[in-house]
């Protein structure tokens, strides 16, 4: 699709116009609770514009477990982040959003299916625009029905995907059907303000298990057999051990240790199933 029209630019997209850095305007994809997306160009080339809501205007939490051990500039910024102040909120929505920007150039440069990104200035990113086969914006795969052929080829290549961030040291925290976009040439993962440290922080191992069990989940509706693997403990033993790589053979299995079961780990999952159900709620209410 040639993207010739444009639109009224809005006034966060300003600045970048009077930078040089994109032409135009088309149209905007879409306003969630944490950024709006538009569709803009720039010579020659059709990107993709992620334009941050400030803080005061949306209503993602940021929660600890995603911001343990995530560095600052200086102790008295961590003060001020910890207290809450003015000053604290707005370096904290700042290191928010640079962990997306540092996440996507980690991950593209590792080889992972994400947007690649092209600049950041004034709370907004700009990214390569993912369409689909007719030129499209490539839609979301919670819109998209599958064979179950299709579900067994996408998970495998989602789980390698996985396993790349994974080598490259990041833990996605997030993912899920609503955030995984179905480009031409096959899934590709966005949204990455949430993505950990899989070694500086203490949660990374159960957030890979939730992504990799919303992938499971998901695909599973399309092929059944899916909903018996167990992808993600056999990928974090794997990485504990430093034998994980991206040429590994995963099997879907994995022997437990046997020991006694860990009450609190359970209810954790317990109240992480129900917040990332309340959230799913919110994203499907944004996308339509």
């Amino acid at each position: 699709m040639a993207y010739n029209t444009a639109m009224k630019p809005p006034k966060r997209l300003q600045s970048l116009i009077e930078e040089g850095l994109i032409d135009t305007v088309v149209l905007q994809l879409m306003s969630g609770k944490e950024a709006a997306v538009y569709v803009v160009r720039c010579g020659g080339d059709t990107l993709c514009a992620k334009v941050y809501k400030e803080a005061a205007h949306r209503s993602f939490r940021q929660a600890a477990d995603y911001t343990e051990n995530r560095k600052t500039k200086n102790s008295r910024q961590a003060r001020a982040m910890a207290k809450g102040t003015k000053y604290g909120r707005e370096s904290q929505e700042a290191a928010w959003q640079s962990a997306e920007v540092d996440a996507l150039y980690r991950l593209a440069a590792a080889g992972v299916r994400v947007p690649a990104p092209h600049n950041f200035l004034d709370g907004v990113l700009l990214m390569e625009l993912v369409t689909d086969e007719n030129g499209e914006a490539a839609p979301r795969l919670n819109d998209v029905m599958f064979t179950p052929e299709q579900a067994r080829a996408h998970h495998a290549m989602l789980l390698l995907q996985v396993v790349r961030m994974l080598c490259a040291g990041v833990v996605h925290g997030d993912l899920s059907e609503f955030n995984i976009l179905l480009g031409a040439e096959g899934p590709v993962i966005i949204d990455l303000p949430q993505a950990v440290d899989a070694a500086g922080n203490n949660h990374a191992q159960r957030m890979l298990l939730r992504d990799v069990v919303n992938l499971r989940d998901f695909f599973g509706r399309f092929a059944p057999e899916l909903l018996h693997t167990d992808f993600g403990p056999e990928i974090w033993d794997l990485y504990q051990r430093g034998e994980l790589t991206t040429e590994a053979k995963l099997t879907g299995t994995f022997e437990r240790e046997p020991g006694e079961v860990d009450i609190a780990g359970v209810m954790r999952e317990i109240d992480d199933a129900r917040a990332e159900e309340a959230a799913r709620l919110l994203r499907m209410q944004t996308v339509e």
